[in-house]
């Protein structure tokens, strides 16, 4: 505890001397900063951990989801962990640069779902402007070694979002849950706002994910809210 405590003074040193990226807490919204309080510590302990690392996605952007008011979010979809190739990962699930090509295949089936769903086209892969309408992208673990999928499953990252998902069960956020690892966060919603399947990944998404329709059911679920629909 010592050593970490004189690590994070030598890191506050040297981020106010600005030769290093803000702290992650620092790049919460303020009422995420507010939610999040009491997982502070471990996040700082993360925090110390990535900046030893080449990660995907780069420090600046790791929190990129959390960067808007909690009101301002309407949908959550869950995913997994970044990309691991170098340049695609920029702090959204699922989402990548809009100058990356090809997509990566999950989000080409994501694509294939969507046209399938609502006739809707996409190229590009920066989801931004789903950020934009109030739609969070979050992955269950916000950061991993480039080249190495899952290389932070055991830093700590899931009890962070965890508490993401109980903060927006709260608010009665619909959420989209995709595969196993975001399955284990239902408990956290109610049932009627939540949509569900198996991972889009090519490896399951034949088992499920294609023709369950999670554009338009989000939308459906919008509407009976009260709230615009998505511009998917």
């Amino acid at each position: 505890m010592c050593r970490q405590f004189l690590e994070l003074q030598s890191l506050l040193r040297q981020i106010q001397a600005d030769s290093l990226p803000a702290p992650l807490f620092d790049q919460l919204h303020p009422e995420w900063q507010k939610e999040l309080e009491r997982h502070r510590d471990l996040i700082d302990s993360i925090d110390l951990f990535l900046r030893k690392r080449e990660i995907a996605p780069s420090h600046d952007l790791v929190f990129r989801a959390l960067s808007n008011p909690i009101a301002s979010t309407k949908v959550v979809i869950f995913g997994q962990d970044p990309y691991p190739t170098k340049g695609h990962a920029h702090g959204l699930a699922f989402s990548v640069e809009a100058s990356v090509s090809p997509l990566p295949p999950s989000l080409r089936n994501i694509y294939k779902e969507l046209y399938s769903d609502l006739a809707i086209v996409r190229t590009l892969g920066d989801l931004g402007d789903w950020q934009e309408q109030g739609v969070m992208l979050i992955n269950r673990i916000l950061s991993t070694d480039i080249g190495q999928s899952m290389a932070h499953s055991k830093s700590g990252w899931q009890e962070v979002t965890e508490a993401v998902a109980q903060a927006l069960g709260k608010r009665n956020v619909i959420a989209v849950l995709w595969g196993n690892t975001a399955l284990q966060l239902n408990k956290h919603f109610s049932p009627e706002d939540v949509v569900s399947s198996v991972h889009p990944s090519p490896l399951s998404a034949h088992r499920g994910f294609f023709g369950s329709s999670p554009f338009s059911q989000v939308n459906t679920k919008l509407v009976a809210k009260g709230y615009k629909e998505i511009d998917w």
